[in-house]
């Protein structure tokens, strides 16, 4: 029995057809959006690729971009096969291309649910590209003067000015690494030398942070050095003061930051999904009503259309015998008790057959 059957007059057929054709068009320009989202977003990621340990965090944009790409070919196929659906005679010509055509639009469909998935996946593998990626640059903040490290200093700096946060985790990584160069320390002083002695590495560690770490909302100057000593400053106490640096580490706030990007592209994706969806449900109601008219001859006649000839049941069966059928059309089966049904047949008049011969007159 057939899923979803509907009935179509030839008025129906051909406004179908139509409004099919208009749908693709417009299918082409979300395959567009799908296609800018995914460079947006791939954009995005390059611009704190420094940041960033390498992973697989490209496989989300590069998906988009390839399914948008797919879209807009899929689809300006499929407007010019709608426009010819409304005449039966050039029906006729994409009559064996629809169904195949179907069923590549469905796995393409697929395609973009998953990529919408994807955007709401990938956030563990995101917040540990980040966490490793600025771990190493805030490793190598003081590596100034160290060609391919040269310019960590500037892109930690104006990472946490834009994004108004401290450190990795927060302010108190820089406590845990020299982030000054030993090329600025005073190695005539001696709290700079004692400071060295006293790590086991030779550091020099400082409860100090880098100045883009500091608020500039804060009413007093900005305290950098000895945070955790409160009696280094005058009415001071760094469990209070939440204004004079960015308490929120900044992978938290490029995680955040990239999280909404993915929820909107996400959500948008979704939608292209619903809709495209409904597109390739019109196209299907359409072949199999035009198929049905070409059976019933009758071309200003009713038609039936349906999702799906037989049950679901019923389909899932037929597509797996397919499968497993697959290249086995010119195998010869070596299964012991099984032979050619050709073999050991006689085939007829292939005896001996007594023919008798007339004899040849003798001459006179």
């Amino acid at each position: 029995m057939a899923v979803l059957k509907v009935k179509f007059t030839k008025t129906k057929r051909d406004k179908l057809a139509q409004i099919l054709w208009i749908l693709n068009w417009i299918s082409v320009v979300s395959g567009i959006i799908l296609f800018s989202l995914g460079l947006f977003l791939k954009i995005e990621i390059k611009k704190r690729n420094e940041v960033m340990a390498k992973g697989d965090i490209n496989s989300v944009p590069n998906m988009l971009i390839s399914v948008g790409v797919i879209a807009c070919i899929i689809n300006f196929l499929g407007g010019k096969i709608c426009y010819d659906c409304s005449d039966a005679n050039k029906f006729s010509r994409w009559k064996l291309v629809m169904l195949p055509y179907i069923v590549c639009t469905f796995c393409f469909t697929f395609c973009i649910l998953v990529g919408a998935l994807m955007c709401y996946t990938m956030r563990n593998e995101l917040e540990e590209s980040l966490y490793l990626g600025l771990r190493d640059a805030i490793k190598f903040y003081k590596d100034t003067d160290i060609p391919g490290r040269c310019f960590l200093k500037k892109t930690v700096d104006m990472l946490q000015i834009g994004f108004q946060c401290c450190g990795n985790n927060g302010f108190r990584d820089w406590f845990e690494i020299q982030w000054v160069s030993a090329r600025y320390l005073n190695m005539a002083s001696k709290e700079v030398v004692d400071r060295l002695n006293s790590n086991v590495d030779g550091k020099f560690l400082v409860d100090g942070v880098p100045f883009s770490c500091c608020n500039p909302s804060s009413p007093r100057p900005c305290i950098q050095y000895q945070l955790t000593n409160n009696s280094a400053h005058y009415n001071y106490d760094f469990l209070t003061e939440e204004l004079n640096i960015w308490v929120k580490g900044c992978r938290e706030a490029l995680l955040d930051h990239y999280t909404a990007i993915m929820r909107s592209i996400g959500i948008t994706a979704l939608l292209i999904w619903l809709f495209e969806l409904s597109v390739l449900i019109g196209v299907r109601y359409l072949q199999t009503a035009m198929k049905n008219v070409l059976l019933l001859g009758d071309l200003e006649g009713e038609s039936d259309g349906w999702l799906l000839e037989n049950s679901f049941v019923e389909t899932a069966k037929y597509n797996i015998n397919i499968i497993k059928n697959l290249g086995k059309a010119n195998q010869i089966s070596t299964v012991s008790g099984m032979n050619d049904p050709n073999i050991n047949v006689q085939n007829a008049n292939c005896g001996k057959i007594n023919v008798t011969t007339k004899s040849i007159p003798a001459a006179s």
